[in-house]
């Protein structure tokens, strides 16, 4: 028999955590989440407010998690070598958290009013970039567009690399380090 999991909703949070990274954002349902913490699915209620706060605190963990992950990157470090271990950090994020990460993307964005506490968690993300950015001489508008650059090509090869997207017997970490080099040697250009 199945013990019983003490519940409350950092428990809940983790354990839809652990079903995305694990299964899949195709897996997260209410009823799914309630099987794997041993629990009937009303009893959630007690500690979420259904699905859209279960995905909105996710987003709210994804986004906490990965402006730690990036600033601890980026920590004591400027300029190209901070914006390269910020970018392998954001890399390493998406394959740890795939799950996590993929719900997040599309959390919150039906809402009809803005979020606040979404808002300040994405804001605290972008600041990161845009300092590491600013400290390669990237600002003001540039940065904001090179901040989109550099979310796209991380987002887009990291994503590639966990639906297998690269089938060639090439090493992956070359090819994303020769990406962002390029990346970079091109920013001062434009």
């Amino acid at each position: 028999m199945r013990r019983r999991t003490t519940l409350d909703s950092a428990t809940v949070v983790q354990m839809a955590v652990n079903l995305l990274d694990a299964e899949g954002p195709a897996a997260l349902s209410l009823g799914r989440l309630a099987e794997r913490l041993g629990v009937q699915t009303p009893s959630l209620y007690n500690h979420i407010g259904g699905l859209p706060d279960l995905e909105r605190r996710l987003a709210l963990r994804n986004l906490h998690m990965l402006a730690v992950c990036m600033g601890d990157a980026v920590m004591g470090r400027s300029g190209v070598d901070a914006l390269l271990a910020m970018a392998e950090a954001y890399r390493t994020f998406i394959k740890q958290h795939p799950g996590l990460y993929m719900t997040s993307l599309r959390a919150g964005r039906t809402e009809r009013a803005p979020d606040p506490e979404l808002i300040a968690a994405e804001d605290r993300v972008v600041r990161v970039v845009l300092a590491v950015l600013s400290s390669l001489g990237v600002q003001d508008a540039d940065a904001i567009h090179a901040a989109r650059g550099l979310r796209s090509i991380v987002h887009g090869f990291a994503t590639l690399e966990i639906a297998g997207g690269f089938g060639l017997p090439l090493d992956c970490d070359e090819s994303f380090s020769r990406l962002m080099h390029t990346w970079v040697a091109g920013l001062h250009k434009g």
